[in-house]
């Protein structure tokens, strides 16, 4: 660690006149105050700018900053404590205790983080960095994995040098900075505001950043800072960083990605309302048609809810492309989505009316997921982006009911139209439909989740089995798909050149170990799911919904007179039990996937011949 230099007494512009030869680039990490807007840092010259997620969820300033040097993250939960407060002393740099633990944290954590893991590779590489004392705790970024700092006042020295500043002092800096230098400015974390932090880069172009880590152009993560930085400097990135060099879209409009910013702000408030709320004004509707014309009432009120619930996912892309206020975007999806329901069972009879909903809501995701997401990731039922977990495609919970909605419309779809089919006809219909989702729905290419690759051909292989019927061999065949769809899965993306999802998140894991750490991640958040909503009555209502169909399976079968519906109700049920497990929202997935086929059971009560 080096002492307060003889260069501490010059002034930020005489810092700035000092060069060590032209051939020799720079990076300066510019930590700005909160509160900054894209607007604001859009007006710095030559700048580049997006939003950045400094975590997943909400976490403190000082794990974010880890994140950075770590070059990946995972979710705090799984830390074995929370991120101490770690301090930087101007002087003596990161607090010795303070680093143990968070090297202890990161060591017994169920994943591959390395603080310090920047700072070392640009050591290593005979790339000096530090950090000007006002940097404060921002300068854990420039920290080598030993938690050593070097505390300088040398700003337009080589290598990396870590600050905190005004963005006038940033607009200074971009007008001063020379060729082949690169300025990194992002408000102070954590955000004040709907979870995002403001970023700008100069040196990589004018005009909005786009990142490979979320597939989409003005959304970043803190994680692709550090091998932003290594790339410009021509240092290799080291295998553990999980976040990926960001580039620059000059013709991205900057008011899309406010709109963008505006959005993701509202999905996480508008859930309650626009789904919580709505689905229980349905029930409450269907509790008063049983109360005032009983059975009678029920056999027309049960079909309209399970056919609304299965078209409202659809409604929500609509409007995520409609962006309509809070409370428009709760009417529309209060009232389009029975709307839709009820003209779909005047014209459908039976079983016809919950397919062609399941298979809309089914397509309509796989055609969007297919484009890049650009409805799914801002719908209510998406993934939330602002949340820092998942940034493209289909999220845990819209997974398992496009999976349930799969199964259920396929096989809603055999005992409507073509209800005598033979088990191998039936099996090649299942197949092939799981088949079509998978490609839709898992390759992270597309940007989705490798958890569709297990649950839908769990589903379908149990459709098959319970159509076909057998014994050892049906349990061998649910067995046996997830496995032969990942082999595929793994195979089609290494031909494609190996950057899905899955082969980042396993294949590149380095190892049976981190195979095993990836695992152990999904069950201990799959846990900790269930603990988040111990006192959700949604959860309680979806167990004792799963015990109830397990005391009378028999009783609940008895109402599907189809046996491609039945079949195809199985299949739905196998597959959200099976994705509770693989899944790391394990108690999303229980609840949603149990509505689903709780759902399908009642549209198979009302419509059984008295």
């Amino acid at each position: 660690m080096l002492a307060l230099s003889a260069c501490a007494a010059a002034s930020p512009h005489e810092a700035l006149a000092q060069d060590d030869g032209p051939g020799e680039r720079r990076v300066i990490v510019v930590v700005m105050p909160e509160g900054i807007n894209l607007a604001t840092l859009s007006a710095i010259p030559d700048a580049a700018v997006a939003l950045m997620s400094g975590g997943i969820g909400s976490v403190p300033a000082s794990q974010t900053y880890l994140d950075i040097t770590q070059g990946a993250r995972t979710n705090a939960s799984v830390y074995p404590e929370d991120v101490p407060l770690v301090l930087v002393n101007p002087v003596r740099g990161v607090q010795p205790a303070k680093w143990r633990i968070v090297k202890r944290r990161a060591r017994e954590a169920p994943a591959e983080v390395e603080p310090g893991l920047l700072g070392s590779a640009l050591q290593a590489a005979g790339l000096p960095t530090r950090a000007l004392p006002e940097a404060g705790n921002a300068g854990i970024i420039a920290v080598n994995r030993e938690g050593e700092l070097d505390v300088s006042r040398c700003r337009a020295c080589p290598g990396l040098t870590v600050t905190a500043s005004r963005v006038s002092t940033v607009v200074d800096l971009a007008l001063d900075r020379r060729p082949g230098d690169l300025l990194i400015a992002f408000e102070r974390p954590p955000a004040d505001r709907r979870d995002q932090l403001s970023v700008a880069i100069v040196g990589l172009g004018q005009g909005v950043l786009h990142s490979d880590s979320t597939r989409r152009d003005g959304y970043v993560l803190s994680t692709d800072v550090a091998p932003t930085i290594l790339s410009h400097l021509g240092v290799e990135i080291p295998d553990a960083m999980a976040g990926r060099p960001l580039t620059v879209n000059p013709d991205s409009d900057l008011a899309a990605v406010q709109e963008l910013e505006e959005r993701m702000g509202a999905v996480g408030e508008r859930r309650r309302s626009a789904l919580g709320v709505n689905l229980l004004i349905w029930l409450g509707l269907v509790v008063l048609a049983g109360l005032a014309f009983r059975r009678r009432g029920l056999r027309v009120a049960l079909p309209l809810l399970a056919v609304s619930a299965a078209y409202l996912p659809t409604v929500l892309l609509l409007t995520a492309a409609l962006r309509p206020s809070a409370t428009g975007e709760q009417v529309i999806a209060g009232v389009l989505s029975p709307a839709l329901a009820l003209v779909t069972l005047l014209l459908l009879r039976g079983w016809g009316a919950l397919a062609l909903a399941s298979g809309v809501t089914v397509v309509a995701h796989a055609v969007d997921v297919i484009v890049g997401s650009p409805l799914t990731s801002l719908s209510l039922m998406g993934p939330n982006p602002a949340l820092g977990v998942r940034f493209f495609g289909i999220g845990n919970e819209l997974e398992s009911a496009l999976t349930a909605l799969l199964m259920v419309g396929v096989g809603a779809g055999l005992a409507a139209w073509w209800p005598n089919a033979s088990s191998a006809q039936a099996a090649i219909v299942f197949a092939g439909a799981a088949l079509l989702g998978v490609a839709a729905f898992a390759p992270g290419r597309f940007g989705a989740d490798v958890g569709a690759a297990i649950v839908i051909p769990v589903g379908a292989a149990a459709a098959i089995a319970a159509y076909a019927g057998g014994g050892r061999g049906r349990v061998l065949l649910i067995l046996a798909a997830p496995v032969a769809a990942l082999a595929a899965l793994m195979a089609i993306d290494l031909a494609l050149g190996g950057d899905a999802h899955l082969s980042r998140s396993v294949l590149e894991a380095g190892g049976l170990d981190e195979v095993g750490q990836v695992a152990e991640r999904r069950l201990r958040l799959s846990a900790k799911s269930f603990a988040n909503y111990s006192d959700s009555i949604a959860l309680w209502a979806a167990v004792a919904a799963l015990l109830a169909g397990i005391v009378w399976r028999r009783r609940v079968l008895s109402w599907f007179e189809r046996p491609a519906a039945r079949a195809g109700f199985l299949g739905a049920a196998a597959a959200t039990l099976v994705g509770t497990v693989a899944n790391d929202s394990g108690a999303l997935i229980l609840m949603v996937g149990t509505a689903v086929t709780s759902l399908c059971a009642a549209y198979a009560w009302a419509g059984r011949r008295a």
